[in-house]
């Protein structure tokens, strides 16, 4: 409303400019002398200003006047017109092409009317006709509403800037929130993957210190085993940790040589055996590609595919033995490997989420579940690597699919 109010006054005081202007035209013949009686001045009444100025020189005359008042892109149409001794419109004098019709619309144009007086002290003063300048502007509101575009533009720019620098705090700080927590749950798995050897270590150096242990070479081989598996454990899982800082730094270098996959499968489930005994649970091998040589790194590889059926093993139902598939195909592109199971599975947010470095999905009140959720992250770093691409498929409650795609050797 204020800018309303400022481009009326600026429309105003233009049209008043105009009227002063075209006023100097009236009663230019007071200056002649002798003319002193009624009947000389009625015969010599000045012309009006109408009668001077063509409808040209006006329209020039209010351009200019708008030009001085910053309006001039402001559409107008004009009229100059006499008026009664009761100040009613006379008869329209000049007036603009357009300026009938949009007079008669006072519901969206607004007219603004001025007088034309003669100059003061003039003997013609009142005897030159009674003249007024109307000018009209079609559709003010719109006019100003236009003229307001670009400011309201750069609000609703700097108010976007505004949300979108709201939305981007709070999305840093739940980052920053997430992060702290997974970051807590790295170092809790981290302390309890490590206490848990070094507690067994500790243990096993105890008894070999016992002398009826010492005098039985059985149990003293027995214990020896253990603190060398809990030694290799541990030194896993300092490898997984440094794994992981290599990619995060793109470190990570592989050497690739040609490989058959099938016989890397069976050698990494003939390593579950055991595992899977214990639990009565079996692996289906479905190995039906015809092609399944690819260019694959000797240590990074199987350890991809280890890390996935131990995955399977791990996650697993309770009292319910683990059922894996292991499937593969071939086309002339790509060997397609599908490694399928019956476990716990994963909700929709944990399928989006399970490649995720350092997440680990909620597993309820399962805690025998360990790692450091790192596992998938390398394995789908370690497919890229390989130019080959991972995805997971999962039904909460029924078990997960991984589903890989390698690239084939190429002859030659």
């Amino acid at each position: 409303m204020a800018r309303q109010e400022q481009f009326e006054d600026y429309l105003v005081k233009a049209t008043s400019s105009v009227a002063e202007e075209l006023a100097i035209y009236k009663g230019s013949l007071s200056s002649i002398p002798g003319i002193r009686d009624n009947f000389s001045l009625e015969m010599l009444r000045p012309p009006t200003v109408g009668q001077r100025l063509s409808a040209a020189e006006i329209l020039e005359k209010i351009k200019n006047a708008f030009k001085t008042y910053g309006l001039k892109d402001t559409p107008f149409e004009f009229a100059l017109a006499t008026t009664t001794s009761l100040g009613q419109l006379g008869y329209i004098e000049k007036q603009s092409t357009r300026f009938s019709k949009l007079f008669e619309d006072t519901a969206n144009n607004f007219p603004f009317i001025h007088p034309i007086l003669s100059p003061g002290g003039s003997y013609l003063e009142n005897l030159a006709p009674d003249e007024v300048l109307i000018i009209v502007v079609p559709n003010l509101k719109n006019i100003v509403l236009q003229s307001l575009k670009w400011r309201i533009g750069i609000a609703i720019l700097f108010t976007i800037i505004i949300f979108a620098a709201f939305f981007l705090t709070v999305n840093t700080m739940l980052r920053q929130k997430k992060m702290s927590e997974i970051k807590n749950d790295f170092i809790n798995n981290m302390t309890h993957e490590f206490k848990t050897p070094i507690a067994t270590i500790s243990l096993a150096v105890d008894a070999l210190k016992n002398e009826k242990v010492q005098g039985d070479k059985e149990r003293m081989s027995y214990f020896s085993g253990i603190i060398k598996e809990e030694n290799q454990r541990m030194h896993r899982q300092v490898e997984t940790i440094l794994k992981a800082a290599l990619m995060e730094k793109q470190e990570l270098e592989l050497v690739l040589k040609p490989a058959h996959v099938h016989e890397v499968i069976n050698d990494v489930v003939d390593n579950f055996r055991l595992q899977l005994d214990e639990k009565g649970g079996k692996v289906e091998l479905n190995l039906n590609a015809t092609n399944d040589c690819i260019n694959a790194d000797e240590v990074h590889f199987p350890n991809l595919v280890n890390n996935l059926v131990d995955n399977a093993v791990k996650y697993s139902k309770e009292n319910v033995p683990p059922h894996i598939i292991i499937s593969t195909r071939s086309d002339s592109r790509n060997l397609i490997i599908t490694i399928e199971d019956n476990g716990i599975g994963m909700s929709r947010e944990t399928v989006k989420k399970v490649f995720e470095k350092f997440y680990r999905a909620h597993t309820g009140n399962i805690h025998n579940v360990k790692g450091f959720g790192l596992g998938l992250s390398y394995v789908k770093a370690i497919t890229e690597a390989h130019n080959g691409d991972i995805k997971a498929e999962s039904t909460l409650g029924k078990g997960s699919t991984f589903i890989l795609s390698l690239p084939l050797k190429k002859d030659g």
